[in-house]
């Protein structure tokens, strides 16, 4: 090959990776702001280390941002680590150290649509949010 035709190649990978992080940020921003719409007028508590099965049988995925859970009045916000792999179209599978869902469980993350498994995500702990006043 010529560098004529290098150039432009690499010319060509530089643009597409320097874009790379704008698209994943754009992608955070986009799940920060669906959280903020669903906890609007809404006060975090202090933090639980477990939710109990009923706490947690309302769940919504935030992608590349938290899991959230309804019980009631509170949802309850898990931030947990590996969160840039998820998506609206996974499934966790829930793998629990007891009857309860904990800090430091781990979930495997499965495709709604094609049943692929994916990333593992280790949960963080729960923040209650709760209606101001």
């Amino acid at each position: 090959m010529t560098n004529k035709v290098l150039v432009p190649a690499a010319l060509a990978a530089a643009a597409l990776t320097a874009a790379i992080p704008a698209v994943a940020a754009r992608a955070d921003a986009q799940g920060e702001a669906k959280l903020a719409k669903i906890l609007d007028g809404r006060v975090a508590g202090e933090p639980v280390q477990c939710l109990n099965n009923y706490q947690r049988r309302q769940m919504q995925v935030i992608d590349r941002t938290a899991l959230v859970f309804k019980d009631g009045d509170t949802y309850y916000v898990n931030r947990p680590e590996g969160v840039s792999f998820l998506s609206w179209s996974d499934v966790p599978v829930f793998k629990l150290s007891s009857s309860d869902l904990c800090a430091m469980d781990m979930a495997q993350l499965r495709d709604r649509s094609t049943g692929m498994l994916g990333a593992t995500i280790v949960m963080g702990k729960f923040v209650p949010y709760r209606k101001a006043g």
